[in-house]
């Protein structure tokens, strides 16, 4: 180290580096991180920094990630894909869907019953933004990780045990197709970032939100709703995609070492990571519910086809829509549904 400072120091030293085709090795990059969830969460505690750590280990300290959470950094959630694109930062993770029908060939595994295990349909997800979605839609990123969490959990005011229930409820979607598929279930979907559930449900503008189990601690969920309902089955009423992206002009500049270790533990070894650790922090966030004494309804298979049954037309219209666009939306469905199924152990 001393000595590659000496040598920065001279003139003869600074001709020397220009003249060596390694000096780029020598170079150290701090990549700048911003995501909106707290930083106890479980994406940023057990996911993102342990990743980040992985890249510091692997690169002996000369590959480094600067964490903000909790949109620390300015600005909301909706625009944490375009501080990435533009440069604002170097690195944001988010929710696909914060930004609605942006990104609609991600949408596929958004919707209603598509997903089956998170870590199979992360690995699809995957799959997919290389084989195409990279080259399109994320064209204007580079895209290090896709994922989705676990089952969706309805989380209520009121308890919710049949279909009938979501007629009149004031519900919390994360996404433009999960709150079609809302409104088709009779509710009123409201959509919102995650850090509002709060203040929404404190304020009685909802009555009831869809999130996972892992992520209810983050938000003290089950000390302001006392009802949760899941859905019993393979498939799962939904999930929401995830991404971690980077700048892309940082990306293409970063030295070649550097580029093969984030390059290495990146992409489905992250994606496979994410999906598998957020399932994993179900269980716990399940057990404060328990804890807490909240009643948790489980419906039977008869009662979740019902659902199915009800929710048909999202999927329906999302078809005719992607149709619409120029793609092939059963297509993307039946390329989802067979990778998917190919990435199940």
């Amino acid at each position: 180290m001393k000595r590659r400072e000496f040598l920065k120091t001279t003139a003869a030293g600074t001709a020397l580096m220009a003249a060596m085709p390694g000096a780029a090795l020598a170079q150290d990059v701090t990549l700048r991180l911003h995501q909106f969830l707290p930083p106890v969460a479980t994406v940023p505690a057990k996911i993102l920094k342990p990743w980040g750590e992985r890249l510091a280990e692997a690169s002996g300290g000369r590959l480094n990630v600067q964490h903000f959470d909790a949109m620390s950094l300015g600005g909301r959630p909706p625009e944490l894909m375009d501080q990435a694109r533009d440069g604002v930062v170097d690195l944001s993770m988010t929710v696909v869907g914060y930004t609605p029908g942006r990104f609609p060939r991600t949408e596929v595994f958004e919707l209603p019953f598509m997903m089956t295990s998170p870590v199979a349909t992360s690995l699809a997800f995957w799959q997919m933004v290389e084989d195409d979605f990279q080259s399109n839609e994320y064209a204007e990123f580079k895209v290090l990780g896709a994922w989705v969490h676990g089952p969706g959990v309805i989380h209520s005011i009121d308890p919710i045990e049949k279909l009938e229930d979501m007629k009149g409820k004031t519900v919390r979607g994360p996404t433009r197709v999960i709150n079609d598929m809302l409104s088709e279930l009779g509710a009123t979907p409201v959509g919102m970032p995650l850090p509002a559930i709060p203040e929404a449900l404190s304020k009685g503008v909802i009555n009831a939100t869809v999130i996972p189990w892992e992520v209810t601690p983050a938000v003290r969920l089950t000390e302001l709703v006392s009802n949760h309902t899941e859905f019993s089955g393979a498939e799962s009423l939904y999930t929401a995609t995830i991404v971690l992206v980077m700048n892309k002009a940082k990306y293409d500049a970063l030295p070649d070492d550097l580029k093969a270790i984030l390059d290495a533990e990146s992409g489905a070894k992250l994606s496979e990571f994410a999906a598998q650790v957020m399932w994993d922090n179900d269980a716990p966030g399940r057990e404060l519910a328990v804890q807490n004494g909240n009643t948790i309804i489980q419906l039977d298979e008869a009662e979740v086809a019902r659902w199915k049954e009800a929710a048909q037309p999202v999927i329906d219209r999302w078809v005719a829509e992607m149709d619409g666009k120029g793609l092939d939306g059963q297509g993307l469905i039946d390329r989802a549904k067979a990778l998917i199924a190919e990435k199940t152990s």
